[in-house]
C-alpha cells in the first residue's frame, strides 16, 4: 500500500501528515460527491429559474392572445352587425326594384366563404385558446358567406334597376322632410285623440312647422285642397300603380293637374285638420293597397 507524507516545516518544528492510499481514494471520493451535488443542486436552481421565466413568458403571451382574440372577436360582432344592417337595406332595396326577398334558408346558408384548412390549429395550442380560434373561423366563414350572398343580391339588384329605369323613377323612394322625429309608425295604434285603437295608414313625422316637403318621385298632382281630419293635403300619382298622400300642411305650393318631380318641394308642414300638434302625415299606397312608408325611405331629399 502507498503512503503520501505532507509535510510543513517551520523554524522550530516539521509536522507531517501521512495518509495512505485508501485515504486519498476517500478524500477524494467525498469530494467529488460534494462537487457534483453542489453541480446538481445549482442545475436544479437554474433549470426551475429558466422554467419559472418561460412559463410566465407563456402566461403573459397567453394573455396577449387572449385580449387580441377578444378583441378580434369584438370587432366580428360588429362587423355582424353590420351585415345584419345590410340585409334590412338588401330587403328595401330589393322591394324598391320590385324583387322577392332572399329566401330565409339561402340567408343562413349564404354563399361561397373563406375557407381556412382545418390542419391550421396547432396542438400545441392551450385548448381555450384552440377553441377561440375555431369560434372565430366559423364566424368568419358564416360573415364571409354572407357577405358574398350580399354581393351576389346587389348585383342581381343592380341589373334589374338597369332594365327597369323608368318604373324605379315612379316608386316614392326618399324622406318627404328632412329630419325630425318619426312619431306613429304604420299600423294600429291607440288614436291620439278619441283613444281608440285603429289602423293607422301612413308615417307620422314629427317637424316644425314651416319645414318644406318634398316629392318623393316624380308625378303629378291629384288633389291639393283642405279636407276634414286631412286638413290641408297634397295626394300625388306617380304612375305604375303607386299614390302618396301628405296630411295636416300650412301650406300648399302645387296645384292639380301639375307635374312635379323628385325632390321638389309641394308644400310645407303644419298642424290643419285632425291634428295635435305640428308633425307630416305620410301614405304610400300601391294599386289601392297601403304600404309601409319606412319601407320605402331610401334616401333623403338632399
Amino acid at each position: 500500500m502507498n503512503n503520501f507524507i505532507l509535510q510543513k516545516e517551520s523554524d522550530d518544528k516539521i509536522a507531517q501528515l501521512r495518509i495512505n492510499s485508501r485515504q486519498v481514494i476517500f478524500l477524494a471520493s467525498i469530494c467529488t460527491c460534494i462537487f457534483l451535488s453542489i453541480f446538481y443542486l445549482s442545475a436544479e436552481i437554474l433549470s426551475d429559474m429558466l422554467y419559472e421565466k418561460r412559463l410566465n413568458e407563456f402566461k403573459k403571451n397567453y394573455n396577449i392572445m387572449s385580449d387580441n382574440l377578444k378583441l378580434l372577436q369584438k370587432k366580428l360582432d360588429d362587423l355582424d352587425n353590420k351585415v345584419l344592417v345590410i340585409q334590412e337595406k338588401d330587403k328595401a332595396v330589393r322591394n324598391y326594384a320590385g324583387m322577392p326577398e332572399i329566401d330565409l334558408d339561402i340567408r343562413k346558408l349564404g354563399t361561397g366563404g373563406y375557407g381556412i384548412k382545418s390542419n391550421i390549429l396547432s396542438d400545441n395550442i392551450a385548448p381555450m385558446i384552440n377553441e377561440e380560434l375555431i369560434a372565430l373561423q366559423l364566424d368568419i366563414e358564416k360573415i364571409s358567406r354572407n357577405v358574398n350572398l350580399e354581393i351576389e343580391s346587389y348585383e342581381a339588384i343592380y341589373d334589374k334597376v338597369k332594365k327597369d329605369i323608368n318604373r324605379i323613377s315612379k316608386i316614392p323612394s326618399i324622406r318627404p322632410v328632412k329630419g325630425g322625429y318619426l312619431n306613429s309608425s304604420f299600423g294600429y295604434r291607440k288614436d291620439p285623440i278619441d283613444n281608440v285603437t285603429r289602423f293607422h295608414q301612413g308615417q307620422d313625422i314629427t317637424v316644425k312647422s314651416g319645414t318644406p316637403i318634398h316629392s318623393p318621385a316624380d308625378g303629378v298632382v291629384k288633389r291639393a285642397y283642405y279636407a276634414g281630419g286631412f286638413g290641408n293635403h297634397i295626394k300625388l300619382d306617380h304612375g305604375n300603380g303607386y299614390t302618396t298622400l301628405f296630411a295636416h300642411l300650412s301650406e300648399i305650393k302645387v296645384k292639380h293637374g301639375q307635374k312635379v318631380s323628385r325632390g321638389e318641394v309641394i308644400g310645407l308642414t303644419g298642424n290643419t285638420g285632425r291634428s295635435t300638434a305640428p308633425h307630416l302625415h305620410y301614405e304610400i299606397h300601391h294599386y289601392g293597397e297601403s304600404k309601409n312608408p319606412l319601407d320605402y325611405f331610401f334616401h333623403s331629399p338632399d
